[in-house]
């Protein structure tokens, strides 16, 4: 049954993805395509939605996600799911964290488990290039394709904006809410208009 299937695959994603939102991109791309749920681009829009909307992002996107595939009470179940394993595990580690915060075993805990969070983040990063920037999901063939037509592998509109977006937020003190509306805006422009 597609609700449980939904329910144990977030509280899967939910339990073992440290490091935040971000950090949870790739696991839940990884089930969502293992399980033929959605495409690469349709859960790229997703997380672009959950990026925009109030709330963490793991938790749009399993919503968003669960809704997707199996309506509203789809939403539902993908959000508790994704949600049950944080609650249980902060219950539990709140009760001895300030115990042994200072218990050396603790630290090298952090110490090996934040470069794994860092890369987990930069692997969402490349996710979010891949689809984000290219026609296509990234291939050898792809690559190749670069180095001969970069015009028939890249999207241009994209990078376009990419830029404008990464200059004003680097070089200015607009609100990034105002640099995500100006980039819909512009997207709007690019790729429906013209």
């Amino acid at each position: 049954m597609i609700y449980i299937k939904l329910l144990l695959t977030f509280m899967k994603i939910g339990l073992f993805s440290f490091g935040g939102g971000y950090a949870m991109i790739p696991m839940i791309e990884k089930e969502i395509e293992g399980h033929g749920w959605l495409s690469a681009t349709e859960f790229f829009d997703i997380v672009a939605i959950a990026e925009m909307t109030p709330g963490p992002i793991a938790v749009n996107s399993a919503t968003f996600v669960g809704y997707r595939t199996a309506g509203y009470f789809g939403g539902l179940i993908a959000t508790i799911g994704v949600a049950i394993p944080s609650l249980v595990l902060i219950l539990i580690i709140s009760r001895y964290f300030f115990k042994f915060q200072k218990h050396p075993l603790n630290t090298a805990v952090f110490y090996g488990v934040r470069p794994v969070i860092a890369g987990l983040i930069a692997t969402a990063a490349v996710f979010v290039s891949e689809t984000a920037i290219f026609k296509e999901k990234l291939t050898t063939n792809l690559i190749l394709q670069l180095f001969c037509n970069p015009l028939n592998v890249l999207n241009i509109g994209s990078i376009f904006i990419f830029i404008v977006s990464f200059i004003i937020l680097r070089r200015t003190k607009f609100h990034p809410m105002l640099v995500i509306a100006l980039s819909g805006t512009l997207g709007i422009l690019l790729f429906y208009v013209f």
